[in-house]
């Protein structure tokens, strides 16, 4: 493993950063404290510091050289709304937030790469380090790039990462492709008629009207789709009722789709619809339906994801750069892969061995109330990421 000595040096020191935030978790827009450190230790580093973009977003920017190029790495800043189990010294002190995700240590990877190129400035164009708000359901990719990101800051790529448990410790994970699916969600309103519940022939119930549709979007992603296109319905919500003796005058559902292309998608939401209608109406019911398309799919470029593979492969060995399997999990790094080319990959966080005492039980898993970011994973992170920028901004 080949990492950057001065990294190594600043490690403890950019480890309490990360602990600090970690104590102190924000949640989506609200990242106020988080970007107030993030500027101020960039700033005292020498680095040029842009606010306000996506409100609470910070951008640092490194220039050297004569170089009109340009590259940029990505971090993200917010917490989860869940309440922490874990009790060492750094757990959250506010009450129903927590870094459960490790953004906080994205943040510190970052912090660690930006105070070493600040020193060494070992390239030739302007590296553009982004600390992104409101990942975890903002959308705060999107809002800083409807605030002009791309245009204040033209660049050429865009890189990111995220810690993925169950990785190992000095392994990387990348794929081009699709490798995040599309968030999306729905709410179906069933109406019928309230009756007594113990005279439901005089009311309309919409209870087994709900509980057919359930069983029927299944059918959409068993017949409707490509057994070769991936794609999920998820029903997570049902709510009805007040009592036991009464048929309710409305069932509400609630759920998730995810799926890799917009095609799929865009099947997946027209067949949701056609199925609730119909089968309200075969039922005697009347339908409420709507569809919120929240993240697309992250797609990694090919160039980019290949360049990416190399540079890591010189820092952990070539054997230790493996295939990322895609999640249908959601990632907002999507809009910026959207705009420009880049590539998102995973670092490994391990199996939760690094934790102190102090933490919860279970396993150290991604918005898990007893999560923690591991620590190690700072200079190699950190490594990578000056690697990656020097690499792209070589003096041609």
């Amino acid at each position: 493993m080949q990492l950057i000595e001065s990294i190594l040096a600043d490690a403890a020191s950019i480890a309490s950063l990360r602990r600090d935030i970690h104590a102190h978790p924000e949640l989506c827009f609200e990242e106020v404290r988080t970007s107030d450190l993030i500027a101020k230790a960039l700033t005292d580093w020498g680095i040029e510091v842009h606010r306000g973009l996506g409100k609470t977003g910070v951008v640092g920017i490194v220039r050297n050289g004569t170089s009109q190029r340009a590259v940029g790495i990505r971090a993200d800043i917010d917490a989860l709304p869940m309440t922490e189990h874990n009790h060492f010294p750094h757990a959250s002190k506010y009450a129903g937030k927590m870094h459960a995700c490790g953004h906080d240590g994205h943040t510190a990877m970052l912090l660690a790469a930006a105070k070493h190129l600040s020193k060494h400035r070992n390239f030739d164009g302007t590296v553009y380090l982004v600390f992104q708000p409101a990942e975890e359901g903002g959308g705060g990719a999107r809002e800083m790039i409807k605030d002009g990101l791309f245009d204040l800051f033209p660049m050429e790529a865009m890189f990111g990462a995220h810690n993925w448990p169950g990785l190992k410790v000095g392994q990387f994970a990348l794929s081009s492709g699709p490798i995040y699916a599309s968030s999306n969600e729905f709410k179906i309103t069933v109406k019928g008629k309230g009756a007594h519940g113990a005279m439901p022939h005089l009311g309309i119930d919409p209870v087994p009207a709900a509980c057919q549709m359930v069983q029927a979007f299944q059918t959409i992603i068993s017949r409707n789709k490509r057994p070769i296109d991936t794609g999920v319905i998820s029903v997570t919500m049902i709510h009805t009722g007040e009592a036991t003796n009464v048929i309710p005058e409305r069932c509400v559902m609630e759920g998730t789709v995810r799926t890799f292309t917009t095609e799929v998608l865009d099947l997946l939401q027209r067949r949701m619809q056609e199925v609730a209608e119909h089968t309200a109406a075969a039922f005697e019911c009347t339908v409420d339906f709507e569809f919120v398309r929240n993240y697309p799919p992250t797609i990694n470029h090919d160039a980019e994801t290949e360049f990416a593979k190399g540079v890591l492969a010189e820092v952990v060995g070539a054997d230790n750069v493996v295939p990322f399997e895609p999640t249908m999990g959601a990632e907002d790094f999507s809009f910026f892969l959207q705009k420009i080319p880049g590539c998102y990959l995973m670092i490994g966080n391990g199996e939760g061995a690094h934790r102190e005492g102090g933490h919860g039980l279970g396993p150290c898993m991604l918005h898990n109330p007893s999560y923690d970011f591991n620590d190690d994973l700072i200079p190699l992170g950190a490594t990578a990421w000056v690697r990656m920028a020097e690499r792209w901004l070589a003096p041609r």
